[in-house]
């Protein structure tokens, strides 16, 4: 363990005093880190003056953790071209043989960079943050609690293990600094997305909430280091000149996987199709116990914590239950309003969707929406509990008739692409990392076409004519 740590802190120290004896990287991170606090310190001053004359002493008391985020935030976003030319950059300037011909493993090499590629930036805004403490207390604003403090200093370390970690995975599969610029914005864009997110948190005024941020950003950053060590391999780095984009080759890889070794549908049915189901059954396992544990955990949050909120009287009650009676002719005429082929889209669109947020965050994002949605089964029938109506006679006649297909096709889509995203983050090293999302894309496709469109179907017809009337037959029992 002492001889790894001492190889990686050898990497990064030839990277330290490469960086720090160029003038040109020095000069604009001291600027903006010296420049910087000053800017956010006279805007806080305008904003309090602003808050002082038409009010808002709410966002007054959280200016200040909302600047710090931010301040900590820009110096990132500009010092991140350092780790976005760590590899690709030596690689143009001719200097990253020698690292690459050393006996140094390959982890070690990664790992040595990505210390530096965390570590400079973070220290500018560590620094730019201070300047900025030390300033506002010259100002009558609200400085924060040590608490709070620590927790936004907390996501400005995650954002930084984030950003860099992406910027060194681009800098690794890039053969151009420009390339690695270029695709610098696909890290840059969704973290300040992530961070318009936090600020509401922060806003929001509920301290505990900025903990999910936290351990969110930590959990993706961890994963996006993990991928970063599991596809670096130096004759990879040094064998590579220019990338094409080659769709025919592209297209080859994915419907080779698709269609495997099947001849026919009905083989495609019968072989390949259980062989990839037969890949989902931890990741199945796991998204079931995830989707049980969240509709409970819904049921009881409401049950618990909604009457301290609204008074629910027996007048309120049978004022409720009476809309839903008078309401009845509406389900009768679901399939004019929501038609078969309407309802069908609108969950084909929710379960891409889960996959798509799935392809950029290895499957954690696509986890967390279907979460959400078995959060709000669980909050439904609580709701219903809470009104005096029987959670499993409900859960019988509104949800499982048509459930039974939906949720199946959900849980596998989810499955596989839990699964894509852990085949992401394994090494490989027999594919490349396009490769790999090929091929997972692929898999998912397999399920999603073969299995989860025809259950779909089934659930939109079956959600359309079969449920209303249950709900109607079951709906005096309430």
């Amino acid at each position: 363990m002492r001889r790894n740590w001492d190889a990686i802190w050898m990497v990064a120290r030839r990277e330290f005093i490469d960086q720090f004896r160029d003038w040109r990287i020095v000069a604009p991170m001291v600027l903006l880190m010296a420049l910087f606090p000053f800017v956010a310190d006279d805007t806080t001053q305008d904003s309090i003056q602003f808050m002082g004359r038409f009010g808002g002493e709410l966002i007054l008391e959280r200016l200040v953790p909302f600047v710090i985020l931010v301040i900590g935030f820009f110096p990132l976003s500009f010092t991140l071209v350092v780790a976005l030319e760590s590899f690709v950059g030596e690689k143009e300037r001719g200097t990253i043989e020698p690292i690459l011909s050393s006996p140094l493993d390959d982890h070690q090499i990664y790992l040595g960079k990505l210390l530096v590629g965390i570590t400079t930036p973070l220290v500018f805004s560590f620094f730019s943050i201070t300047i900025y403490l030390i300033l506002i207390t010259r100002r009558d604003v609200a400085f924060p609690s040590p608490y709070l403090l620590a927790l936004v200093l907390l996501l400005t370390f995650a954002h930084a293990v984030l950003m860099v970690s992406s910027a060194i995975v681009i800098s690794v599969q890039a053969t151009t600094v420009r390339a690695a610029n270029l695709l610098a914005s696909f890290v840059v864009v969704p973290v300040a997305f992530l961070l318009q997110g936090e600020t509401a948190l922060i806003f929001w005024g509920n301290e505990s909430v900025l903990w999910y941020a936290i351990v969110g950003v930590t959990l993706l950053s961890a994963l996006i280091v993990r991928l970063g060590v599991s596809h670096f391999r130096r004759e990879y780095l040094l064998g590579r000149e220019i990338d094409t984009f080659n769709l025919k080759q592209m297209g080859r890889v994915f419907i080779g996987r698709f269609v495997g070794n099947a001849e026919s549908i009905r083989d495609w049915y019968a072989f390949e199709l259980p062989e990839t189901l037969k890949q989902l059954k931890k990741p199945l396992a796991l998204v079931t116990l995830l989707g049980v544990a969240a509709i409970v955990a819904s049921y009881l949050w409401v049950v618990v914590n909604v009457p301290a909120f609204l008074d629910i009287s027996p007048e309120i009650t049978d004022r409720i239950k009476t809309l839903v009676n008078e309401n009845l002719t509406d389900f009768e005429d679901l399939s004019t309003q929501m038609p078969v082929p309407v309802l069908f889209y609108h969950n084909a669109r929710a379960v891409v969707i889960m996959l798509l947020l799935g392809i950029v965050s290895f499957g954690t994002l696509g986890v967390t929406l279907f979460l959400v949605n078995m959060g709000l089964v669980g909050g439904v029938l609580g709701g219903a509990s809470l009104l005096g109506v029987s959670p499993w006679l409900l859960f019988a006649a509104g949800i499982l008739p048509h459930g039974i297909f939906e949720l199946s096709a959900v849980f596998l889509s989810v499955s596989a692409t839990l699964k894509a995203g852990a085949l992401l983050v394994t090494p490989q090293q027999d594919k490349s990392l396009g490769e790999l999302l090929l091929v997972a894309l692929a898999d998912w496709f397999r399920v999603f076409i073969g299995v989860a469109l025809p259950l779909l179907a089934v659930a939109a017809v079956v959600e359309v004519f079969v449920t209303p009337q249950l709900l109607k037959m079951v709906v005096p029992y309430f």
